[in-house]
């Protein structure tokens, strides 16, 4: 799909981390973002710097993911472009035992029905939400109305220790792009889904230095973290090119994560 200023998009997850850099990305072309995310005061600051908006919106809840589009769309109009960043994790072993008492504990489910609500359910509204406003553009060329992309992670494929509902969830995200894909080509609608390596986003600046270059170690090529600005590059050519549809590209500089 043709970029073209004043095309309208809404980034979830956009007042920093990978949601930040694909808003910025996309404003650097003219288009007109909506930012959707909790942190008000983030997403305010995020909003005033690319020129957009900033909705402030939990995307477990149906009537706030509504009344977040209802005011974008009031301020830029329909958008032909959803960027999923929004997601969280909670970590922890399926079952583990304490070193000192052995007591055995269970990972709680309520803990991991939270990740799944947010990461994969709340991921699946705001595709359901964007995709029906899409539906009543007029198309473009090939009969394109609107690209979404989402963000899983490589954790999605390979799953470390502790990582089981942030893997689960991810992966759920992974296992329904084919589907949505397919489900939204009469209408015009793609969709595609990134898998981000280690990534230096504000978390993982945060680790110890030691942590952070062992990490950047573990990379094959290039062995660094990924730069934010990479995963906005790839979001915006996932846009421009529309012959990627119904996809989930890794973007991690050919690193398989270890068990631990």
């Amino acid at each position: 799909m043709q970029i073209t200023p004043g095309t309208a998009a809404v980034v979830t997850g956009g007042a920093s981390g990978l949601g930040l850099a694909s808003a910025r990305a996309l404003a650097a072309l003219g288009v007109k973002v909506a930012i959707f995310d909790m942190n008000a005061a983030q997403g305010e600051a995020a909003a005033a710097e690319i020129g957009g908006v900033f909705c402030q919106v939990n995307i477990t809840s149906e009537e706030q993911v509504d009344a977040a589009f209802a005011k974008a769309r009031a301020a830029h109009g329909q958008e032909r472009i959803l960027v999923n960043c929004a997601g969280t994790g909670k970590g922890g072993k399926t079952v583990s035992r304490d070193r000192k008492t052995g007591e055995i504990k269970r990972y709680p489910t309520e803990w991991f029905d939270q990740i799944v609500q947010i990461n994969l359910i709340g991921t699946f509204r705001v595709i359901t939400a964007s995709a029906a406003g899409m539906l009543t553009l007029e198309p473009l060329e090939d009969g394109e109305r609107g690209v979404i992309t989402n963000t899983a992670t490589v954790a999605a494929e390979e799953g470390q220790i502790g990582q089981v509902s942030y893997s689960a969830s991810k992966a759920g995200i992974c296992g329904m792009t084919l589907t949505i894909a397919r489900d939204l080509s009469s209408e015009g609608i793609r969709i595609n889904t990134i898998l981000p390596g280690i990534f230096a986003t504000p978390p993982m600046l945060a680790v110890p230095k030691e942590m952070f270059d062992a990490l950047a170690a573990s990379v094959p090529f290039p062995k660094r973290l990924g730069k934010p600005d990479e995963f906005g590059s790839l979001v915006t050519e996932l846009v421009r090119n529309s012959y990627f549809n119904g996809q989930n590209i890794r973007l991690d500089g050919a690193i398989r994560m270890p068990p631990r």
